[in-house]
């Protein structure tokens, strides 16, 4: 385990805890095979410090120590080991728990110490000067074998608030045993910014020990608390991808670094990094099997979304005048939402975005505004749906509607048998390059059945259909269209390896919804695949 260059010099940390801290997430359940990947990612982003976990405490960070060591050659992090103050009443050189933090070999050790006289009293069961020892002698040692610590105050700002003058002891006694850091930690994440600022200040002027921030989100204000930690002084951020945490989690490391980079002026992370930052984003989440918010600042594929018409009219005229930074400086693109709200402007957007010249008919465009209120109107959703909204603006375009085979009939089969399974099965009955095609195929459920149907139906004459995988698949009931009965949307998600898109169907029962948004899916992906329409 090597470290090539750092990415910035030593003023300022950005210190990345998402495989420890925020693997305490609910819901992630990472491998060493997932921390190795995550941790690779952590260091094409630009971050100067990765927490790897506790070494020691349980055999797979134990082991990630050990094949972080083989494996990974850091062009711009130090990797950290993380683990906790001697025990009471013993020795840092004699004490297993610190022995197998230098086993680690990791060149950075973060120890975690309690701050909290009741915690020290009532967790520890130890009095408050053996506390500052257990500390002292443990940053001593640590040091002493040459590795660079880090010091998490545990309930920091709730110990401050029960005791400040121990609180700052603990913090004093860190940093005069050689600590390069203390980081304050607001472990039960009640604090809010005024307060950090506040409390930071003061412990920065009273202590002269270098402070860092590590803020919980069960406020709300998890970044913040961290960027009113900076105003205070702070020279250290402990941060997790999107913010996974134990609860609701950590501050999330992607608007700190972004706020820190695009609305403070400072250097934090390698050039060109930050437009690598929602790719990183949605790369982590799809380790940790988790679907990316879609609302996340900065990196939600929402970020820069915008859908009203208002909005869609200036931004016509200035991009700025409705989002706060250019989207593409970190990494994420504008989009134009076409719905029921749409005008003009958000038409002639949209096209532009996908690609598709409405020239200047004004007559055109008018058409489009008007057919998408009036689907929508009927429930279909276009902001959902960008293949299918392609589909329409092009049909209007073009005069006529893009085809590559034409319908003649469909039909889906379910059968109940007497042992309680039950058989799914399609056929599909179709046109296409003037033949009559007919197939039958079974599936799990019968829309997976007519998806299959319809792919055996049409790849001999479409071999560019075998790359088309459903990835998706959503029902939603609208209920109050039509009296007493309901109409039935389904959101479709297609890829080809190289991408996805999303297609909608609406009808009155969900197989026929279903088939509408799987023929705009082929459609699009032929489309995509540069095939010429033939019907």
């Amino acid at each position: 385990m090597t470290t090539k260059a750092n990415a910035t010099d030593d003023s300022f940390h950005v210190f990345d805890t998402t495989l420890r801290d925020g693997a305490q997430r609910e819901g992630i359940n990472l491998t060493v095979a997932d921390k190795l990947t995550i941790a690779r990612h952590l260091d094409t982003f630009g971050v100067g410090y990765i927490e790897g976990g506790w070494p020691g405490a349980n055999p797979r960070d134990t082991e990630f120590f050990a094949r972080a060591q083989k494996e990974i050659v850091f062009e711009n992090a130090q990797l950290v080991a993380f683990g906790a103050t001697r025990r009471a009443g013993g020795s840092a050189a004699d004490d297993p728990q610190v022995k197998a933090l230098l086993t680690s070999g990791a060149p950075v050790i973060t120890l975690v110490a309690k701050s909290h006289d009741r915690h020290v009293e009532l967790a520890l069961r130890t009095t408050l000067e053996e506390n500052l020892e257990m500390v002292r002698d443990t940053v001593s040692h640590l040091r002493e074998q040459g590795r660079r610590v880090f010091v998490d105050c545990e309930h920091f700002f709730d110990g401050y608030r029960a005791n400040a003058a121990y609180a700052k002891s603990v913090v004093r006694t860190a940093h005069e045993a050689g600590a390069e850091v203390v980081i304050l930690c607001d472990t039960n994440g009640g604090m809010l910014p005024a307060q950090i600022q506040a409390v930071v200040s003061t412990v920065i002027a009273d202590t002269g020990a270098r402070l860092g921030i590590h803020a919980q989100d069960d406020t709300g204000c998890a970044v913040a608390n961290t960027l009113a930690a900076v105003d205070a002084g702070a020279t250290h951020v402990q941060c997790t991808a999107n913010g996974y945490g134990e609860r609701v989690g950590n501050a999330n490391l992607f608007p700190v670094v972004a706020a820190l980079e695009l609305k403070y002026g400072m250097k934090v992370l390698p050039e060109g990094a930050l437009a690598e930052m929602t790719r990183i984003s949605h790369a982590i989440a799809e380790v940790v099997n988790l679907t990316p918010s879609t609302h996340q600042p900065y990196v939600g594929v929402s970020a820069f979304a915008h859908k009203a018409g208002l909005h869609a009219s200036a931004i016509k005229v200035d991009p700025d005048l409705y989002q706060h930074i250019a989207p593409e400086l970190v990494g994420n693109t504008m989009r134009m939402l076409v719905s029921d709200m749409a005008g003009r402007a958000s038409i002639e957007l949209k096209g532009k975005e996908l690609g598709v010249d409405l020239g200047d008919d004004r007559a055109l465009v008018g058409r489009v505004v008007e057919r998408v209120k009036e689907r929508e109107l009927q429930g279909y959703t276009y902001e959902a749906a960008d293949a299918s909204f392609e589909l329409l603006l092009r049909g209007e375009v073009e005069g006529r509607a893009r085809r590559y085979f034409r319908t003649e009939s469909w039909r889906a089969i379910v059968e109940d048998r007497p042992d309680g399974t039950h058989a799914n099965e399609a056929t599909v009955k179709l046109w296409a390059k003037g033949e009559r095609i007919v197939a039958t195929a079974e599936g799990n459920g019968p829309v997976n059945a007519l998806d299959r149907a319809l792919r055996v139906a049409l790849e001999r004459i479409y071999p560019q259909l075998a790359k088309l995988e459903l990835i998706d698949y959503k029902v939603r009931i609208l209920e109050g269209r039509t009296g007493t009965e309901s109409t039935t949307r389904v959101l479709i998600t297609t890829g080809d390896g190289a991408g996805d898109w999303a297609t909608v169907g609406v009808a009155e029962n969900v197989i026929a919804a279903s088939w509408q948004a799987l023929e705009d899916a082929y459609t699009y992906g032929l489309l995509r695949a540069g095939v010429e329409p033939t019907e």
